[in-house]
């Protein structure tokens, strides 16, 4: 399962106008259960009543058992609702006798919304169950991220009305973002860098960096990131971010716990609608070449070999940060010969629309990557984004677009 494009499906499903919140869970699950790569057929939305300590049946879809209208579940009759405020969602057995009897033997549930106290626990103002011939960790994934894309969607509809931000709030915010962007283009030992975002609005989610590691600088780390969602909200995230990973280099801790440990404090931090996606890659002083790199639901990169044009795409090895508290990432390499690049992109490049709402996508990437291979790593960028500002003049869709190449030069 994509989960940044399942993010952005929940997202364009929930981000049409509604006059409630109702509106928005209802219409969100009759269309999920309609689009087939999604592999659910059937849903619930469940909705807390804090005064009663109970969970009711607001509304049900899909190939389901029914239940009458109104039912009522006791929170005291389900341990598992515990868990929810931590784990975001839980799978199980059901418990219940009257759901068992009608056939209901499974149990998926994730939270959405604010968490209420009640009795001192803290429970989801919502609960959207999934119905699927597969009850297994597939789900419960699919789940996270439907539930952190609906709860996005909430928050914005209700502080919409508040969106009107003071002038000077916005020009510190984008003076203070700008200062945590690297100088664009860098040079280390045989590699030559060069980065570029442009936010889709004012400030943004994207960000990139290159992180001198060791009192020799005998290791950079290179690093882009995108926070799930636009404006001043995500150029927070990404500032907050950037900060912690710069923070955690300088104890030259070993990548798979940096970025365990990252994926840990985005979970804690931010809200349950945030997540972030993030490469991070280190280059040494090695003569082979080596570049060693992990990649938390990030979109794969492009390396290019130059003698042969071959090209290879840096897959994920692990989720986005955020959703999956315990997630955990490996580790993968390449190897760098002379004029050997590497494209490192966020998804406002391949994503961005014409005026046929094509997606620019990576086979344009890939296609202007291996025609300029030859160029210099600012070349390329410039190159890339010449194309794609032609292509999307008229286009619909515009997101945060980051940029950064490497190049080995001798």
């Amino acid at each position: 399962m994509d989960q940044k494009k399942l993010y952005r499906t929940v997202e364009a499903l929930a981000s049409q106008k509604f006059k409630s919140e109702k509106e928005i869970l209802i219409s969100v699950l009759d269309q999920i259960v309609d689009v087939e790569y999604i592999e659910v057929n059937g849903g619930r939305i469940w909705q807390l009543d804090s005064t009663k300590s109970e969970y009711i049946l607001l509304y049900q879809t899909g190939s389901l058992d029914r239940i009458e209208s109104n039912f009522r579940v006791k929170i005291s009759d389900y341990p598992l609702f515990d868990m929810i405020a931590k784990d975001r969602t839980v799978l199980g057995n059901e418990t219940n006798e009257f759901l068992r009897g009608i056939g209901i033997m499974k149990y998926s549930a994730s939270g959405v919304g604010s968490k209420l106290r009640i009795n001192g626990k803290l429970y989801y103002e919502y609960l959207i169950a999934l119905n699927s011939e597969n009850i297994n960790e597939d789900l419960r994934l699919t789940l996270n991220i439907i539930a952190t894309a609906l709860t996005s969607q909430i928050n914005q509809f209700r502080y919409s009305y508040r969106a009107n931000h003071l002038k000077a709030d916005i020009d510190k915010a984008r003076e203070l973002q700008k200062s945590i962007l690297p100088e664009h283009e860098y040079r280390f030992n045989n590699y030559v860098l060069f980065g570029l975002t442009d936010p889709a609005e004012i400030v943004g989610g994207d960000f990139f960096d290159y992180l001198e590691i060791g009192e020799e600088t005998s290791i950079l780390g290179v690093t882009v990131g995108d926070a799930a969602s636009k404006g001043v909200s995500a150029a927070a995230e990404a500032m907050y971010i950037s900060g912690a990973l710069r923070m955690a280099c300088n104890f030259e801790i070993k990548m798979a716990v940096l970025m365990k440990r990252m994926n840990a404090l985005v979970n804690k931090i931010f809200e349950d609608d945030k997540f972030a996606s993030l490469f991070y890659g280190e280059l040494s002083q090695d003569q082979s070449g080596l570049f060693l790199y992990a990649n938390a639901g990030h979109n794969p990169p492009i390396f290019i070999k130059n003698r042969t044009g071959e090209i290879k795409y840096l897959l994920p090895t692990g989720p986005v940060l955020g959703p999956t508290p315990n997630a955990k990432y490996s580790i993968e390499n390449i190897n760098f010969e002379v004029n050997d690049v590497l494209l490192i992109f966020s998804d406002g490049v391949v994503d961005s629309t014409n005026d046929k709402f094509e997606n620019f996508g990576e086979e344009n990437i890939s296609r202007i990557l291996t025609n300029n291979r030859h160029l210099s790593p600012k070349d390329i960028v410039y190159k890339i984004l010449d194309e794609l500002i032609t292509f999307t003049k008229n286009g619909s869709y515009s997101d945060d677009k980051t940029l950064v190449v490497i190049k080995k030069v001798s």
